[in-house]
């Protein structure tokens, strides 16, 4: 059987059934109740002893991670669908019970495992039904399918001090009650009767089919293609796939990483956009990979492809660079804080190049966070990042490499000199760590059409209460000329937990481009987009960033303390790095746009309400102290429409700088620390 009918039996087998769910307007009410009469005369599943841990998107798009919920004292899970009417009984007394156990800590959640229900439906259920509870998506059933749900509305009360399965049957408050006493649960399973939520992959059938699934024609194929780069003798991963007994080894870890959506590192929500180079694997792979696993991990008969084949990371994965730049080495010490360092390196071209690509070579991959680049241009004056010019280059774990589209590039001039900004984290143990820079040029007489550009979008100014699970903060750029927007980089600190990138053109039209549902800190890519997006002048280009600074963030270093902006990981930041062309700018004519798009940073971090204006109640940090007063606002307010607007701010920019600001100016290039 060839790789992809394999895929392809695969998923037929675990999509046979799976229309057990009523859909909206699918059925008269009269066949609905026939249909629920039916399922409740069908066997219940049996319900699973504990639940595993796993990670699902809501249908507002945010990830939940089950045992995130380690210090609730009871769990409650009830099984959803959207256009069903037993959703609909059960709703108005899920509300009820949220109302009086959630003050008590008591967390609450629905589950729709029917594929058939997209996040429009559930939504639209969710709004319908008055549900405020998370309703999150279970479209693969790898959640309902392992605890053994059977029925909509069908309620799960879990103890997480141990993540046994207490409860299971209709949604009631004495359950709850017991787990949250401590106490045993009186009739620990009830039956359900209501409609039934349809399992193919349950099925005796089905479990036969997956204990054939061939390791030589199918799970090592998909682990070549998705899983190598990094599992190989000197990739980024702490070992390699290379063979059969390495994978079964780890066959538990991988399940679980990929129920809690750790593996593979690839954090965009395809829900929303589609991005060239996607890492992620595909639905269909991650049933069958769970499927193998759960069935045993068989080997089977045929040729073990991992074996036959030596895979070893590539020195240069672009090929040999056309210049290498080598970065001073640095000794990290064992432990401590290392502050940003500056390294300089003589350019050596002598005329100047378009580059076309980069690539990093990190030989202590635990203690280099990151590594940001720019041209000083011969004869500069001011050599700190203020006054750099375009990039040559940089790092971060996940996105080694940068490669511009066919007949786009960046200008490097001569001369001068190359500046590194190197983020080093000590991991217990003192190493000399080495870098490498690969530059890649176009060749000599080719000159690209168009001009990538790169502005990082961020807000200095945020504020993060101690102890806040859930803070959101927002940003935008108002573009002031048409554009074309290629890549989007996200990135916070340890506390961050979702971000997304919305698009507001000049009619109003509000529209999410990018939605990262669970942003994790470890793994920085660089999303390019498979259509890249039209920005038409005057939109607005806003990211949205929620952070965790709870006990719950196992990454946390201390939620006691408020948190700002900060260079090192245990404070915070708001980045996101973009890339885009502007529509009328070519190699041969090029704009200032830039500039004027600089020139609404400011604006941009402290209007919230996305008016173009800032009040009074927007402004923080030193402008808070400086012009917060009403006397000192009126001042500035000119037009006294009880905002100040762009314009506003470049007159009130000269006072900050003498008053000794150390926010950044209106008219400053972009900082571009802190990756």
């Amino acid at each position: 059987m060839s790789r992809r009918l394999t895929y392809t039996a695969i998923g037929l087998v675990l999509a046979i059934g799976a229309t057990g769910c009523a859909q909206p307007g699918s059925v008269s009410q009269a066949e609905g109740a026939a249909a629920v009469a039916v399922a409740a005369q069908e066997p219940m599943a049996e319900v699973a002893p504990r639940i595993d841990n796993f990670r699902l998107v809501s249908a507002e798009g945010r990830a939940h991670e089950l045992y995130r919920l380690k210090d609730a004292p009871a769990v409650v899970v009830v099984m959803h669908a959207a256009g069903s009417p037993d959703t609909a009984k059960v709703a108005a007394s899920l509300e009820a019970l949220k109302a009086a156990w959630a003050p008590k800590g008591v967390e609450f959640m629905m589950v729709n495992s029917n594929p058939h229900d997209t996040r429009e439906m559930i939504l639209a259920d969710a709004q319908k039904n008055n549900i405020s509870v998370p309703v999150l998506q279970d479209n693969l059933q790898l959640v309902g399918g392992q605890i053994g749900a059977s029925r909509v509305g069908q309620t799960f009360v879990i103890d997480p001090k141990t993540w046994k399965i207490a409860y299971s049957g209709p949604l009631s408050a004495d359950p709850i009650a017991a787990v949250v006493g401590g106490q045993p649960v009186a009739v620990a399973s009830a039956p359900v009767e209501a409609q039934s939520i349809s399992f193919p992959g349950r099925t005796p059938e089905a479990k036969a089919a997956f204990a054939k699934i061939s390791y030589s024609e199918t799970i090592a194929p998909m682990l070549e293609q998705k899983c190598v780069a990094c599992h190989q003798e000197g990739g980024i991963a702490p070992f390699a796939f290379d063979n059969y007994d390495r994978v079964k080894q780890f066959s538990g870890m991988i399940r679980e990483a990929v129920r809690t959506d750790r593996m593979p590192p690839w954090d965009p929500d395809p829900h929303i956009a589609k991005f060239k180079d996607d890492k992620s694997l595909s639905n269909d792979q991650i049933k069958t990979l769970v499927a193998w696993v759960e069935a045993g991990a068989p080997r089977g008969e045929g040729p073990d492809l991992l074996a036959e084949v030596k895979h070893v990371a590539p020195e240069w994965p672009l090929g040999k660079p056309d210049l290498i730049v080598d970065i001073p080495s640095y000794q990290v010490p064992a432990t401590g804080v290392v502050d940003y360092q500056y390294p300089t390196v003589p350019n050596p071209l002598t005329e100047g190049k378009w580059l076309r690509a980069a690539t990093a070579r990190v030989d202590e991959r635990q203690v280099v966070h990151h590594i940001l680049s720019g041209v000083i241009p011969e004869g500069a004056t001011q050599r700190g990042m203020q006054a750099w010019g375009g990039g040559v280059g940089g790092y971060t774990v996940g996105m080694e490499s940068t490669v511009a589209p066919k007949g786009i590039g960046s200008w490097v001039p001569p001369g001068g000199e190359f500046a590194y900004q190197m983020h080093y984290t000590p991991f217990g143990k003192e190493v000399t760590s080495t870098q490498q820079i690969g530059l890649y040029f176009y060749k000599d007489g080719e000159t690209p059409d168009l001009i990538m550009r790169e502005m990082p979008l961020v807000d200095q100014f945020i504020e993060i209460p101690a102890n806040d699970g859930n803070h959101k903060e927002i940003a935008y750029f108002l573009f002031p000329k048409d554009a074309i927007l290629h890549t989007a980089v996200v990135h916070a600190h340890y506390r961050g937990t979702y971000s997304k990138l919305e698009l507001m053109t000049p009619d109003g039209n509000r529209e999410t481009i990018l939605n990262v549902p669970f942003y994790d800190f470890n793994w920085q890519r660089m999303y390019e987009f498979a259509e890249p997006i039209s920005i038409p002048a005057g939109s607005k280009v806003i990211a949205t960033y929620i952070y965790d600074n709870s006990k719950r963030n196992p990454a946390n270093p201390d939620p006691s303390q408020k948190i700002v902006w900060g260079d090192q990981s245990f404070e915070e930041m708001f980045y996101t790095s973009l890339r885009y062309l502007w529509k009328d700018e070519t190699a041969a004519n090029q704009t200032n746009y830039d500039q004027l798009l600089n020139k609404t940073r400011l604006l941009g971090m402290l209007d919230d309400d996305l008016d173009e204006k800032v009040q009074m109640s927007e402004l923080r940090g030193q402008f808070k102290q400086m012009i917060g007063s009403p006397m000192a606002f009126g001042m500035i307010d000119k037009n006294k429409d009880g905002g100040i607007d762009m314009q506003e701010f470049e007159a009130v920019m000269p006072m900050m700088r003498r008053g000794g600001g150390q926010q950044p100016a209106a008219d400053a290039k972009p900082p571009m620390g802190g990756r």
